[in-house]
């Protein structure tokens, strides 16, 4: 048994005066590429951290939900479920709560529970922090209370969770991959119909390294920026006629921004979301046969994208990725919905220590926060632990 779930599990007994029913935990994600295509019907390919979220968590029959964190100073917080409603929380307790609302409004049998949860997930870095609380809370309850939901029914209720009870208008990319990635793979993920390809992704078997680069700036995905690029992507859309800018093709990308016009800023939307899902599928071609080290230019072109077309880069991602390619690496990019975060590192394994000195002292030079830089490992999806 891991210390995380030895510690969780006798933080709930010390809370509740019992024994979990169970343990969970669900993992946070990084995106490898497909950035602000999941909520234009678009590809995506993330894959899972063995950085987690674990619950404890115990059925209740009274209609009250009780939530506690060891993460969040305070005590535990209690809620009625019949006054559960969105917009009412503005706390991390929003997460989790509204997980139970979302399926109690599909209409699941949920009467309660009592929850103590431990994130090892880094906050506000762009790794899916919100949806790893969101993903395991709905599996111990999907498993409590014999729902029978799959995993990709539960991704759909963390995302209504997450759009309606939070209020913020994320795709459904973060809380799949918590729930499906599988270890040693990156997860090819159709937004549209949620079809899904696991795809081979064993850095270590070829020598290369995958670094994150936490900024350790601070985002906020319910803010107004994020929010804008949703609607202007919506109407370029609509104004081209189409249902989401999955539609554009790629090979008439040109004669489709020529009808936009003189809407620059949303030509530069609609530029970006087109040629994002082209970099997904050459990405998931070049895994597929083999050469890896290939994807390192697609990475770094999704960057240029991101900062030039999409604009939700910033000085320190663009400084992580400046750095990181002069110092040798094969390709960079800033990962997750941007305004901060995270910015990820391709690498040969020999050339890590000298890439992470070069990025750390780029920072100081600046007068930046020190980034928190680890080697991702892709890893395994959301499951019960006892």
């Amino acid at each position: 048994m891991g210390a995380v779930q030895v510690q969780v599990r006798q933080g709930f007994a010390a809370l509740y005066g019992a024994e979990p029913e169970g343990v969970w935990s669900a993992p946070g994600r990084v995106n490898l590429i497909g950035e602000h295509t999941d909520y234009n019907d678009g590809f995506v390919m993330p894959f899972a951290l063995p950085h987690t979220a674990v619950a404890a968590v115990s059925r209740r029959t009274d209609g009250r939900l009780r939530l506690h964190s060891a993460d969040v100073e305070g005590g535990v917080v209690e809620l009625s479920l019949d006054d559960l409603a969105p917009g009412s929380d503005k706390n991390w307790t929003a997460y989790p709560a509204g997980v139970v609302w979302a399926l109690r409004e599909a209409g699941h049998p949920v009467t309660g529970a009592d929850v103590h949860l431990s994130s090892t997930v880094p906050s506000g870095a762009g790794l899916s922090s919100s949806a790893a609380l969101e993903v395991v809370v709905a599996l111990a309850l999907n498993d409590l209370y014999e729902l029978g939901l799959k995993r990709w029914q539960l991704a759909r209720l963390c995302q209504r969770a997450e759009n309606v009870y939070v209020g913020a208008p994320t795709g459904i990319m973060d809380q799949t991959a918590s729930a499906c990635c599988e270890a040693g793979h990156a997860l090819f993920l159709d937004t549209r119909d949620l079809s899904q390809r696991q795809i081979p992704f064993d850095l270590a078997a070829e020598g290369m390294r995958l670094l994150v680069v936490d900024t350790q700036v601070k985002h906020a995905h319910s803010g107004g920026e994020y929010g804008k690029r949703r609607a202007g992507c919506e109407q370029g859309a609509d104004l081209l006629g189409v249902h989401a800018l999955r539609d554009v093709d790629h090979a008439g990308l040109d004669t489709a921004l020529e009808r936009l016009g003189d809407e620059e800023e949303v030509r530069r939307l609609v530029r970006h979301v087109v040629t994002e899902d082209a970099r997904v599928e050459r990405v998931v071609d070049l895994l597929e046969a083999g050469d890896t080290r290939a994807i390192g230019p697609v990475l770094t072109e999704g960057h240029a994208s991101l900062r030039d077309d999409f604009r939700v880069s910033c000085p320190e991602l663009d400084l992580v990725v400046d750095t990181a390619l002069a110092a040798g690496a094969l390709g960079a990019r800033m990962t997750g919905g941007g305004f901060g975060g995270s910015a990820i590192v391709l690498a040969e394994e020999t050339d890590v220590v000298a890439i992470t000195k070069a990025v750390e002292d780029a920072f100081a030079t600046a007068g930046f926060t020190a980034p928190r830089v680890f080697e991702a490992v892709p890893s395994a999806g959301a499951g019960r632990l006892a």
